[in-house]
């Protein structure tokens, strides 16, 4: 990553030190128990009180994330200049980054991210008036080899288990399984590989600031060093996720929150640095196609529960916060709550 220069620190030393507590609390959800509405019950709690849990005997084969873990190392590991061989641009925003384009300096991190639909398209601009689409493509390396085919298989196992963990949501908000299926035709979905390598600096640095996910789920495997932290909605601290063996990290994105009329909220999590041990994390963003519109589903509108939020366009909306890595902006990143309809 690089010297540390004065700039970050002067940027980071006085942000405040927040209070963690040292809990376990995140639900252990085992998906293969056999009683449905119990299970259904179960996810449905986890969303309300916390926006996260963790899911165990989910139905991906451990070689598979083994093998992806395996493969991020080598790629990881490799010079600066072989990885900028498959960097990001501002007209491709897939394949290596290493935090330089990004605003929020205090991030301490490399990544690498890719399409599960491998091409897909979005609004050219994030301009409400424009019409014309661009392409984002996967970026491969030439090395590690075999690189492509396993995060492919990776990816096509965790859409699997998000689908899977749609349809448990969407039944405990008392809607159809597959009420939401068809908003995944031609997904912007997409892994991103994350390297957080050991900081020096740990009281002036996270791996990743607070933020909320503005996907519908995303499903997070996180190796044994841990690091991520969720604020706890009973009382905003800091709680840290434990890793769990072949455990994933589930949480509730944007899009659910909206879709449930705020009933399941998406939570602000973050991941702290670590001084000698680097670490690993795999997450997948579920994200619907482009052109989805979302809003407030209709069945869980009432006269005494009216609708929270305005319709927004995906895609538009994706293509915002896209272009925001790269060119600073006049106004904050785009949030649901700037459709928020006040009461």
């Amino acid at each position: 990553m690089g010297d540390i220069d004065s700039a970050f620190i002067q940027s980071t030393e006085h942000r405040p030190k927040l209070k963690v507590l040292e809990s376990g609390e995140i639900p252990v959800i085992d998906l293969s128990q056999s009683n449905e509405e119990e299970l259904i019950s179960n996810i449905g709690k986890a969303c309300e009180k916390w926006g996260f849990f963790q899911v165990i005997n989910h139905g991906v084969p451990f070689e598979v994330s083994e093998k992806v873990e395996i493969f991020a190392d080598k790629f990881f590991k490799q010079s600066i200049e072989e990885k900028k061989k498959v960097k990001r641009d501002e007209v491709n925003s897939m394949g290596y980054h290493d935090g330089e384009h990004t605003k929020n300096v205090k991030d301490w991190k490399e990544v690498f991210d890719y399409l599960v639909e491998n091409s897909t398209h979005i609004p050219s601009s994030h301009e409400l008036h424009d019409k014309e689409l661009r392409v984002l493509t996967n970026q491969w390396p030439q090395y590690p080899h075999d690189f492509r085919e396993a995060l492919q298989e990776y990816a096509k196992e965790i859409e699997k288990l998000a689908y899977k963990l749609l349809e448990l949501i969407s039944l405990s908000l008392g809607l159809a399984g597959d009420q939401f299926h068809g908003c995944f035709k031609d997904q912007l979905s997409m892994v991103r590989l994350n390297h957080y390598p050991p900081c020096p600096f740990p009281d002036l640095a996270l791996g990743v600031g607070h933020h909320k996910d503005a996907s519908a789920l995303t499903v997070l495997a996180q190796d044994d060093v841990g690091g991520l932290q969720v604020k706890r909605k009973s009382d905003g601290e800091w709680i840290p996720v434990k890793p769990t063996p072949h455990a994933f990290i589930i949480n509730v994105g944007d899009i659910v929150q909206v879709w449930s009329n705020d009933k399941y909220e998406s939570v602000e999590h973050r991941v702290v640095v670590n001084t000698e041990r680097e670490r690993y994390s795999i997450p997948f963003f579920f994200f619907p196609s482009h052109d989805v519109m979302v809003k407030p589903v209709e069945e869980l509108v009432t006269e005494q529960n009216p609708a929270r939020y305005r319709e927004y366009n995906w895609g538009k909306f994706f293509a915002n916060r896209n272009r925001s890595d790269f060119k600073k902006r006049d106004v904050e990143n785009i949030q649901i709550h700037h459709f928020r309809i006040l009461d």
